[in-house]
């Protein structure tokens, strides 16, 4: 397999699941780990029940539902997984590569934060559409910040 299509590889079974990259990858005792916390954290936050219940279109019950506290360790947890699943299939070998994985996990679990008043063309998205939309900032602002640091190096 290419390294480009094991790093894509990679990046794809993280986001469906942390730790199934490192498991992917021969890093059974981290992988095991990932998956174990991501466990522990979706039930005591109540997160497939409040991402079920935002699929249906029911924000509000998914806010009510949502266990905030436990919830807000999610976003690091997540993309601390993926970098690293990123990083051990052969990723983020040049400066600042992580800038973008850092500056999602801190955008998104600010977006729960803000996720229960937070409103997008006057509509409450809730805890699990606004957070998600907060990636696409949080990838901006990292990969912005890796160009500007990258060019001062030169």
């Amino acid at each position: 397999m290419e390294k480009k299509d094991k790093i894509t590889e990679s990046i794809l079974w993280s986001i469906a699941l942390p730790g199934f990259s490192q498991l992917l990858n021969g890093r059974l005792l981290k992988g095991l780990l990932f998956v174990g916390l991501e466990f522990v954290i979706n039930v005591m936050a109540n997160f497939n029940e409040i991402i079920r219940l935002s699929f249906i279109g029911n924000i509000e019950d998914a806010v009510s539902h949502t266990n905030y506290q436990w919830l807000m360790f999610y976003p690091c947890l997540y993309f601390f997984a993926m970098w690293d699943g990123f990083k051990d299939a052969g990723g983020g070998k040049k400066p600042y590569s992580y800038l973008p994985f850092v500056c999602s996990a801190f955008l998104v679990t600010v977006g729960i934060m803000y996720s229960a008043q937070a409103k997008v063309f006057g509509i409450v998205l809730g805890s699990v559409w606004f957070p998600m939309l907060c990636v696409i900032p949080g990838l901006l602002i990292g990969f912005s910040i890796k160009v500007i640091l990258n060019k001062k190096q030169c």
